[in-house]
């Protein structure tokens, strides 16, 4: 029997996996060499920074981020004075998460760093590459 013809390089979810890795990577140098942060931290700062105040479990259903991991940031956060919390008044098993004004500041910094990169990387692309790439990715994320 002969094996059926399958080659993992042209897998989709390994070819969308990878070029979201090597695009993070790239990114991760703006936001770790400047301020230690890691992954999950930046994209709690982003979610404060963008929405506004919310709980951790809103974080993680928008995010798309494990439980653990977003709890692991936000003490980080809070311990570098980038976010405040504060218990909710009829459920104190959940509690606001707000950026402070430094997290504001390094959120401002960021999101300026976040453009810079992304125009960058659309530069790779035609106008009409990058238009029907964001379609098709935006569509496979259920945005």
């Amino acid at each position: 029997m002969q094996a059926p013809d399958f080659d993992l390089v042209d897998f989709l979810p390994y070819l969308l996996n990878q070029a979201a890795e090597q695009t993070s990577i790239g990114f991760q140098a703006s936001y770790k060499a400047r301020y230690g942060l890691l992954r999950t931290e930046w994209r709690v700062i982003f979610h404060l920074g963008r929405y506004g105040e919310m709980t951790a479990k809103d974080i993680c259903a928008r995010a798309r981020l494990h439980k653990t991991k977003v709890s692991r940031a936000v003490k980080a956060l809070e311990t570098r004075r980038y976010l405040t919390r504060s218990e909710l008044p009829h459920d104190r098993r959940n509690e606001i998460l707000r950026l402070t004004r430094l997290g504001q500041s390094v959120f401002a910094e960021l999101n300026l760093s976040a453009r810079h990169f992304d125009e960058t990387v659309a530069k790779t692309f035609t106008a009409e590459e990058n238009r029907i790439l964001r379609h098709c990715l935006r569509k496979l994320a259920g945005f």
